[in-house]
């Protein structure tokens, strides 16, 4: 069997859809992803944890850690989530945006802890688009998965802002 050579290889991200900002509305509804996995490593997760101060040993320690019911380190909730950025531009991107910002966050939950070294993906719905001075508020959805775990390792209903 021979190999597509203008199919992407398999690890590469999905390419995004576009949704000119004009368009935004009629999105509403539409599920975007998933994205490509990203593993995470004990590198990053000591990293966040000198960024953020945050060494809590459940992150950082390996023997600590598998005395624990995990049976090992979990990546901080937070760099999870911090990774919705660059997870979300490889599934939707909206055109026509001379700014985007992140507004805030309705509702945040972690419902399964991401063991280190564990592959992550997210899957954004956009669920309401309203009109904001200058431009246009975008509440998605966020669901990451865990490779292997049956519950969502976060779950983020993020706001977005557009500006022209």
């Amino acid at each position: 069997m021979t190999s597509d050579p203008a199919a992407p290889p398999a690890d590469a991200p999905p390419t995004p859809t576009t949704v000119p900002l004009a368009d935004l509305r009629s999105a509403v509804g539409t599920t975007f992803g998933p994205s490509s996995w990203r593993t995470i490593t004990q590198e990053q997760v000591d990293r966040f944890a000198d960024l953020t101060g945050d060494h809590n040993p459940i992150h950082l320690d390996p023997q600590y850690a598998a005395g624990t019911p995990f049976g090992g380190t979990i990546v901080h909730g937070y760099l999870t989530l911090a990774l919705v950025v660059p997870l979300m531009a490889e599934v939707v991107e909206v055109t026509g945006v001379g700014t985007g910002i992140n507004y805030g966050l309705d509702r945040l939950r972690f419902p399964a802890p991401v063991r280190v070294g564990s592959r992550i993906r997210v899957t954004s719905t956009l669920t309401a688009v309203t009109e904001v001075p200058g431009g246009y508020q975008a509440v998605y959805e966020n669901t990451f998965e865990a490779e292997g775990q049956s519950k969502p390792a976060a779950v983020a209903v993020m706001i977005v802002r557009y500006y022209a």
